[in-house]
């Protein structure tokens, strides 16, 4: 019987504690001892230099939580996109309470979606709800107009750009149609990129900053995630090909890698992963419905349907790490809002051999 998630979970932090152990209480004095002897230093130094690297590793890890200076927010404008729901909606409400001037995305505005209407009973001048569906090139530039508008008669710009719009899939890859990569890219990815090209001229003019949500998703891949990943690794991709451009400008491009917010968001339903599930089988090849079996594609199913209840329920990690990537004078190139099962497994899987590291979780 194979062990449940949080118990394996457990035992990977065991393990990985055990590592630390031994890596720094018997492998790293052996090398510092390596190191002094070439360099002609006496051994006596040693355990300072251990306790030096231990510090530094601890300043590391608290490094997010020191302050580094905040930007005042009067007189700041933020446009985020994906509104309706989520980490959209939640950043909207936050930002506005923070004193910001909201400009608010909603792909479901021009249709009374829920959370348009949440957004508009604030009835303030600094909460402005506008239609935007970032696939489609006129509304990004009905959107980028009335922005300008709203602006007016200020030489300031638009502080920043979030893109937060996006959508999820699942499914291996021989179950999912090129439509669904395509579908999936042109919010998460075509469409973030629409949107900071339109809008990246009022950034600069504020020289201020350009938030793009991807994920950890967009850092290793995963099983029957692949037009998901796709998408997110081009979110990266895009996000540090800009920060690049954006030094000259001294604006900032910042990343925001989310954990498995699942549970939080609501991205996944039982109704709608059923409703995918049977659409892969039926549009499948009879050869690859043969290969697969509809026992192993139905436990796939399964096993997704049990995903859409894990992970952390709060929300207010990634908003917390979006609000300090606007807020803060020297904000990160990343961010990793997660858990620490999903922070143990984005190190491993970025930073160990991809042998070792999917010997591990595949």
């Amino acid at each position: 019987m194979p062990l449940p998630a949080s118990s394996m979970r457990a035992a990977l932090l065991v393990l990985l504690s055990l590592g630390l152990t031994l890596v720094l209480g018997l492998l790293l004095p052996e090398a510092f001892k390596l190191l002094f002897t070439s360099l002609g230093l006496p051994c006596d130094n040693v355990s300072h230099a251990i306790v030096l690297v231990y510090f530094v590793f601890m300043l590391f890890m608290a490094m997010p939580s020191l302050p580094r200076g905040t930007v005042p927010t009067q007189g700041k404008a933020v446009l985020i996109t994906g509104c309706d729901s989520g980490f959209g909606l939640a950043l909207a409400k936050h930002l506005h309470k923070l004193g910001f001037t909201v400009f608010a995305g909603c792909l479901l505005k021009d249709r009374n979606g829920e959370g348009a209407q949440e957004l508009e009973t604030f009835h303030c001048n600094r909460m402005k709800v506008l239609q935007l569906n970032v696939c489609s090139e006129e509304e990004v530039t009905q959107a980028v107009e009335l922005v300008k508008k709203s602006l007016e008669g200020s030489d300031k710009g638009l502080w920043g750009l979030v893109n937060n719009a996006g959508i999820s899939s699942f499914g291996e890859v021989e179950f999912t149609s090129i439509d669904s990569y395509k579908e999936i890219a042109e919010v998460n990815l075509w469409g973030m990129i629409r949107v900071t090209k339109a809008f990246l001229p009022l950034i600069r003019r504020s020289k201020g900053r350009v938030v793009c949500v991807a994920s950890m998703l967009g850092r290793f891949g995963n099983s029957s995630r692949s037009s998901y990943c796709v998408s997110k690794y081009g979110v990266e991709a895009f996000s540090d090909c800009l920060r690049q451009e954006m030094y000259k400008w001294e604006v900032k491009v910042i990343t925001i890698e989310p954990g498995n917010f699942v549970a939080a968001t609501g991205i996944f339903t039982k109704e709608g992963v059923e409703k995918s599930g049977q659409a892969m089988w039926e549009q499948a090849s009879e050869s690859i419905r043969a290969d697969y079996g509809k026992i192993n594609f139905s436990n796939q199913v399964a096993r997704m349907k049990a995903f859409i209840s894990s992970g952390v329920k709060d929300v207010s990690p990634v908003i917390n790490a979006i609000t300090d990537a606007l807020r803060s004078k020297y904000p990160y190139a990343r961010y990793n809002p997660m858990d620490t099962y999903c922070w143990v497994k984005l190190q491993i899987m970025t930073h160990l051999p991809t042998a070792i590291a999917e010997r591990i979780y595949v």
